[in-house]
Parts: C-alpha cells; structure tokens; sequence
C-alpha cells in the first residue's frame, strides 16, 4: 500500500511539478503528516524531492527527474489500454495521437507485461453508440475539440426548432452520452450544454478565453443531467403491474432515471403477484404511450383520465381482434370467414 502511494506521489510531481503538502495530502488521502514522511522516504532512497519554501512554495522534483512505468501491475497495464476508446478518440481527431501514446506506454512496459493490450483486445471491446443510431461523428465535432483543447473562443450556428440561432461561446468540455456529443460550455456567466449534432457550422475565432481551472466537467454533467430528468417527470401515475410488467418497466429505454425508484418502491404482490407503485413521467400523454407497450401486464389506477384512455384503447382492441366475420386478411389480402357463418 505505501509502495504504491509513494509511486503516486512522484508521478504527481512529475504532472504538476509543484505540489503543497495539502494539494498531496487530498489527491493521495492522506494526512499531510504522512506526506512529510512519505517524501523523507523518497529522498533517502534517492528520489530528488525538495521542498521550496514561501507563500508558493512546495514539493517539487530537481533537474526533470522522471521515473519508469516499472511500478505498473498487470491490471493497471490492461487497465491503461481499456480505457483508451478508439471510436470516440477517432471522432475527436485523436486516433493517431492515442495510438502513438500506446505504443510509447508498450515501450517503457517491462517485457511482462507487454502483451497486455493483446489480453484486453481479446477479452473485451466497447461499443460507444447505442443501437439503430448513425455512427457517423458531427461534422462539426474535430473542429469543437480542437477548441477545447486550446481554449479558444468559438461561434457557432444551432439548429432550436424550426430556426437557427448564432451563439459566441466558451468550449469547456465534449460529453458522449448514449452515443451522443454534446458541448458545455460557458455563455457570458452561463454555463450552457448543445447537443452536437444540432450545429450546423463552427468556427473558431482567434480569442482565447481564461478556463475556471475549479470548474468539474464530470460532476457539472453528472448535476445537470440528473436535475433534467427530474425537471421532465412533471407527473405521476398509479398502476398495478403483473410481475412481467414489472420486469418490463424496469427495463423501459426510454428513462430509467425514476423507473426503477418506482420498481423499487413496488407494494407487496397480491395472491396473482401484481403489485401496486406509483410511477413518475413526463406527461400523461408519455405515459399513455409506455403504458400501452405493457399491453394486459399493466392496469392503470390514476389518473381518471388516463385509466379512461387505456380503457378506450383496450377496447378498440378488443374489437379489432375480437372477431373476424368480414374483415380482410392483411396477409392473403382475402376476406376472412367466420365457420360459423353462412357465408
């Protein structure tokens, strides 16, 4: 455990250069008094660690010290090579920098472990987009990131509706989500996400701007993401779901976010195994629709006018399927005749 803290450590100062024992003390969690003891072991076993003194002093290394990957275990090698996605790294213009840094990391890999990318190519292959969803990146998505990446300021056109609208903004960060890219960025005091594939051009100017270097991507995403799907589910509605309907509601694509609260908050199944709950959704018209799909595993207990839709629709149904005197085969395209008939 402290071998491999200790290895943290320099690599820390190796990123970083200069680092307080505080700064340390939160990336490794750690006291701060375990930091001061840390680096006196490191510099009696020869690791230049000095400590500069001053308002903004710190840790740092002497003269570009640099350690090997040497301290690397089998799983963090294969770990490094999982976590490189090709598909999203490609889309962003970077397969040709993420495929140099493997073979640099393969390089300075001890002779053990170098057959760690072929161990995960074998074993494991993550596919970003979702099902029945094109592929193909935006067009506007390299130029977005190579904005990013210098942070400079960029205008943008985007499609809101029926019409377009001109937006000068701050590139923050790009999110894949679903096999969707999406752009946070900063609009005067406003931070702001645009769906990628909803610009219909992108250009970056010549301003750079001054990043928040406090700013989250990762917990921004995460905040925004789950305040939108509690701002969408508006409604609620009572049901009585057969265990199959309960599995079915559960594994709903559409948002899950609250589903599986609503699974989880189920009442005790009767002797038949139905269950009552209270599911959250968009609009009752939201839930007309995802209701439907559970055909006879679901009964609707409110709203009124809901359970009156379903009924209407269960009907019209049932008269559909409920006899066949005089209705066409869609299939031979002849009418179909009921035995008991005269015709």
């Amino acid at each position: 455990m402290r071998a491999s803290r200790l290895i943290s450590l320099v690599l820390l100062l190796q990123s970083r250069r200069t680092m307080t024992a505080a700064e340390l003390a939160r990336e490794l969690e750690v006291s701060e008094r375990t930091v001061y003891r840390d680096v006196l072991a490191l510099s009696a076993a020869g690791v230049p660690v000095y400590a500069d003194r001053g308002r903004a002093g710190g840790y740092r290394l002497l003269g570009g010290y640099r350690t090997r990957l040497t301290g690397l275990t089998r799983d963090e090698a294969e770990a490094l090579f999982l976590a490189g996605l090709p598909g999203p790294a490609g889309d962003l213009g970077l397969a040709d920098a993420v495929a140099s840094a493997e073979l640099k990391v393969l390089a300075a890999l001890p002779p053990a472990l170098r057959d760690a990318p072929a161990r995960v190519g074998q074993r494991f292959h993550l596919d970003v987009p979702g099902w029945f969803r094109d592929a193909t990146p935006p067009p506007g998505l390299a130029e977005l990131a190579r904005a990013v990446w210098r942070d400079r300021v960029v205008e943008l056109r985007y499609r809101r509706g029926e019409r377009e609208v001109v937006r000068r903004l701050e590139p923050y960060g790009l999110v894949l989500k679903s096999g969707v890219w999406y752009l946070v960025a900063r609009v005067g005091d406003a931070t702001r996400t645009y769906r990628v594939d909803r610009m219909v051009d992108v250009l970056t100017v010549e301003e750079t701007f001054d990043r928040d270097e406090g700013f989250d991507l990762g917990g921004h995403w995460h905040d925004q993401a789950e305040a939108f799907l509690r701002s969408m589910q508006r409604a609620e509605v009572g049901v009585r779901l057969s265990p199959a309907g309960l599995r079915a509601l559960r594994r709903a694509p559409e948002a899950p976010f609250g589903y599986a609260e609503a699974t989880r908050a189920a009442g005790e199944p009767d002797a038949a195994g139905w269950v009552v709950t209270r599911v959250p959704v968009e609009s009752v018209d939201v839930a007309y629709e995802l209701l439907l799909r559970l055909g006879p595993e679901v009964e609707v207990l409110d709203p009124p006018e809901l359970r009156a839709r379903v009924a209407e629709a269960a009907a019209r149904l049932a008269a559909l399927y409920g006899g066949t005197a005089g209705r066409r085969d869609t299939v031979t395209g002849r009418h179909a005749v009921d035995p008991d008939s005269d015709t």
